[in-house]
């Protein structure tokens, strides 16, 4: 059969749904193949649309998600969707073209060693040299994208490869099993709990897996132990749980640390250097069980004294087996903690003024949200809010990114959950210069009849980027621009432009949105006066002295 055609069925044989992307000349035998295959091309606008979608489809399932693009300027926009993968923990595959490679026809026109550009940014990539190992490259390329840590592969077919006739072989799908923690580092592990005073739980990226979730909800349930995540950690555990302390959006300073300060033990679970951290350790400071699928990566915030490696629910379902002796623990101060977070957190979320507060924003998306909606976050001064206030009650409920920090995905990953979630809300919420980023990703939602919300957050500058200029003693001086009418701009690609003008018209707009069908853009003034005096100014200035 032609190669094209074997490697569709590659896919198919990996369970692939859909192939987000924007194909090219050196495609169209691929293309081709697609046609007549149950599975679903999803074209694109932009390839940073197609490789955020396949990104945030490996996030939501565990599979990876496939994108396509055509060769040189196509492939090159692959990259940073690449680095979001790769740095993120998201099993994808990118599938890109290549002018033919056995004999050339146009010189060096468009030819990029695509290749070798990927190399950093991946796990695997390869040039197709020969159709007949196009099974075994594939099989190869899923088992490695989705093996821990997940990430980012890639292949390149070029085109007369595409084209060549090939033998039909297809190789099976094996599993394995991840082999369990040592037996040792267990009870070392149960001796270091026991013997703690204050122990404490940081759920990290790296646990944001279904059979994790609920290994950490029965280790926390039976210890009693306080836990808090990381932002890629959150909803790993309901965090309505009594024993929820809250979420380290920021490495130092915030109320949390003062947990983390008085803390003898923590109790590491997925933690992933690649997020920024939760919090830095100190010699001769607070001692860290380092629990994953790896060993810890030492730096100079980051030197466990113990790691316990192998499956991680297997690890905490051991450990809390074994956790007898609880004599020595003294959780009060947590339960003080925990008061003032909250107080802290909740102090402007009735706060009605208009543009809106961005803990008022937050307040109002999960008062009117359902448990299992998602919200997508793209990167902005917003992120560090919704992570601080928004509560999540399940895992990937609260899509962002802690590791690239990329703007530009947030709109794209909305469309893919959606896609693959049809009968959960889902919301976007993006600045107004991440939004701009990807904004003809909307084109994409209309035409794939999607029921979405996108809220596009309103300063009319790069408002995270201002924080960092005045909270380093800056002037105010070149991050402001000009938007266009966002309600006019949505309603030329078919979608329903509102725009608030009240803190309760916005909430009367959100709601009614929510129970509409198609696309609804809401272009929301945002009000980021208190970001300084809040973050710069009092976390820094007070005290943890309960």
């Amino acid at each position: 059969m032609k190669a094209s055609d074997l490697f569709i069925k590659a896919l198919e044989n990996e369970g692939v749904e859909y192939i987000f992307g924007i194909p090219g000349e050196e495609n169209l035998d691929f293309l081709d193949s697609i046609k007549d295959s149950k599975i679903k091309l999803i074209l694109k606008r932009h390839e940073q649309g197609a490789g955020f979608m396949a990104a945030t489809y490996g996030r939501l399932t565990g599979k990876p998600g496939v994108c396509l693009s055509t060769l040189g300027p196509g492939a090159t926009n692959f990259t940073t969707p690449a680095a979001y993968a790769q740095l993120g923990a998201m099993p994808m595959m990118m599938i890109t073209g290549q002018k033919p490679i056995k004999k050339s026809k146009q010189g060096r026109f468009q030819i990029v060693d695509i290749v070798e550009l990927m190399n950093p940014i991946t796990k695997y990539t390869r040039q197709i040299v020969n159709g007949n190992n196009i099974p075994a490259m594939v099989r190869e390329s899923f088992r490695l994208a989705m093996e821990e840590r997940p990430g980012a592969v890639h292949l390149e077919l070029p085109e007369d490869i595409a084209a060549e006739e090939c033998e039909e072989r297809i190789f099976e799908v094996v599993g394995h099993r991840r082999p369990d923690a040592d037996e040792m580092a267990i009870q070392e592990a149960v001796k270091m709990i026991e013997e703690a005073k204050m122990p404490l739980v940081l759920i990290g990226a790296g646990a944001n897996r279904k059979r994790t979730s609920k290994a950490l909800a029965t280790f926390i349930n039976k210890t009693g132990i306080p836990f808090f995540n990381t932002q890629m950690g959150k909803g790993v555990v309901d965090e309505r749980h009594p024993n929820f302390l809250g979420t380290a959006a920021l490495s130092s300073h915030d109320f949390i640390h003062c947990a983390i300060g008085k803390a003898d033990l923590i109790i590491n679970v997925g933690h992933d250097v690649i997020e920024k951290p939760p919090f830095f350790m100190e010699e001769d400071g607070t001692k860290v069980i380092h629990i994953n699928f790896f060993p810890a990566q030492i730096d100079e915030v980051y030197f466990p004294q113990l790691n316990v490696i192998g499956d991680i629910s297997t690890s905490i379902i051991h450990i809390a087996k074994h956790i007898e002796n609880k004599s020595n623990w003294d959780l009060s101060y947590y339960s003080r903690i925990k008061k003032e977070v909250e107080a802290h957190l909740t102090k402007y979320s009735q706060d009605n003024r208009f543009p809106i507060l961005p803990q008022r924003l937050v307040h109002i998306v999960r008062e009117e949200l359902p448990d299992d909606a998602i919200v997508t976050l793209d990167n902005g001064m917003y992120k560090i809010w919704f992570a601080r206030n928004y509560k999540c009650y399940q895992s990937n409920t609260l899509l962002l990114d802690n590791a690239l920090a990329t703007m530009g995905a947030g709109l794209a990953s909305a469309i893919c959950a959606k896609l693959i979630n049809p009968t959960k809300k889902v919301i976007s919420v993006s600045g107004d210069g991440g939004f701009m980023m990807n904004s003809q990703e909307l084109e994409t939602a209309v035409r794939l009849s999607l029921n979405m919300i996108v809220v596009i957050l309103n300063d009319s500058a790069y408002g995270m980027i201002k924080w960092k200029q005045e909270g380093m003693g800056f002037d105010n001086f070149g991050l402001d621009y000009n938007n266009p009418d966002f309600v006019k701009y949505a309603e030329s690609y078919g979608a329903k432009g509102h725009r608030p003008t009240s803190d309760e018209n916005f909430k009367d707009i959100l709601s009614k949105c929510l129970k509409m069908d198609g696309v609804h853009v809401i272009d929301l003034a945002v009000d980021y006066s208190l970001n300084h005096p809040i973050l710069n100014v009092l976390l820094k200035e007070k005290t943890c002295k309960l």
